[in-house]
């Protein structure tokens, strides 16, 4: 596996780190490409979990494996090929992270977890973090295609290595790479039909219609205000609850009367205070509900939003408590 151009100061270091045996160096050299490989673990796997210990996976075959860097290759693209195998790996060994079979939503992605912001690379731009390849649905629809084309084609059309290259990391013929890369796009043509394939643009912040809509949000429930939350919601409402199956679609008003019949707002249940945050660069709530024999408010669930036209179009929540990698804080 080749890439273009001399061997760069960097990859002599590393080579020559690499032959010493000096662990400690290594990883100093290492280190700075962990958050964009436990980005492309976490696009492979869409758990933040298992992309955590498929990147400690990816430091650890690359220490056993130093000595075959030859400087042929970049250091960052040795790692990825490395990443993108321990995760095809991880994935051959999982019964339950089948492909999601046509048909079924975001739901239907039980290990489906959201990722933390504070974890998304430094420079986005470089490392190819699109905000469109870290929205909860671009996770979801690649977890429909099959482990070695979902591979394929976020090194194609995520990452923008050309064919040889990604056909060399995979150990797979060109044309089998072409291939495979047609097929996952018609998948992901199916499975985001309102979206462009062109992934490969920089991340953005939160725009202000979606600021004031995840304030709004937070302030309907602080006041139980469910006219408001009524306002706030599209009348064509994509709503999960993970790790509960299925995806709703609902009117607004049905929605809410929905949450009411689960006990949500009622008596015991109505005593909400709100955190606006994000993750996946997408407009977030972090929901703290008190409970009668509670001294104050627990951590409950996170609801991550899709607005569009200021309205939420889409909704997918979680159970927040015991995953402090959210940063939210356990009560307020």
């Amino acid at each position: 596996m080749t890439d273009a151009g001399p061997l760069s100061t960097d990859d002599a270091t590393f080579i020559a780190v690499a032959r010493s045996g000096d662990s400690a160096r290594f990883a100093v050299l290492t280190e700075r490409y962990r958050r964009e490989l436990q980005v492309h673990c976490y696009r492979m796997l869409a758990n933040y979990e298992d992309a955590l210990d498929m990147t400690q996976e990816t430091f650890l075959r690359a220490w056993h494996k130093r000595e075959s860097f030859k400087g042929h290759a970049a250091l960052r693209t040795w790692l990825y090929r490395i990443a993108t195998n321990a995760c095809l790996d991880f994935l051959d060994k999982r019964n339950d992270r089948t492909p999601v079979p046509f048909g079924l939503s975001g739901s239907e992605v039980l290990y489906l977890q959201p990722y933390p912001d504070r974890m998304l690379p430094e420079d986005p731009q470089e490392s190819v973090v699109a905000r469109e390849t870290i929205e909860l649905a671009f996770i979801v629809a690649v977890q429909h295609l099959p482990p070695r084309q979902r591979a394929v084609f976020i090194l194609r059309d995520v990452l923008g290595w050309p064919a040889p290259k990604a056909a060399d990391a995979l150990d797979l013929t060109v044309a089998s790479v072409t291939s495979a890369l047609q097929r996952a796009r018609g998948t992901m043509r199916e499975q985001l039909p309102d979206r462009r394939l062109d992934w490969r643009s920089p991340a953005h912040e939160l725009s202000s219609d979606e600021r004031g809509v995840v304030e709004s949000y937070i302030d309907a429930h602080e006041r139980n205000d469910l006219d408001g939350l009524i306002s706030l919601l599209r009348d064509d409402l994509r709503f999960a609850m993970l790790p509960d199956a299925g995806t709703t679609t609902t009117t607004a008003k049905d929605a809410v009367d929905g949450w009411l019949t689960g006990g949500l707002f009622q008596p015991g249940h109505d005593d909400w205070r709100g955190i606006a945050t994000t993750v996946n660069l997408m407009p977030a709530a972090g929901l703290y509900l008190r409970t009668p024999d509670a001294p104050g408010h627990r951590l409950f669930a996170i609801a991550v939003l899709r607005v569009v036209d200021g309205k939420i179009a889409e909704m997918t929540g979680f159970d927040a408590a015991g995953k402090p990698w959210l940063d939210l804080p356990p009560t307020l």
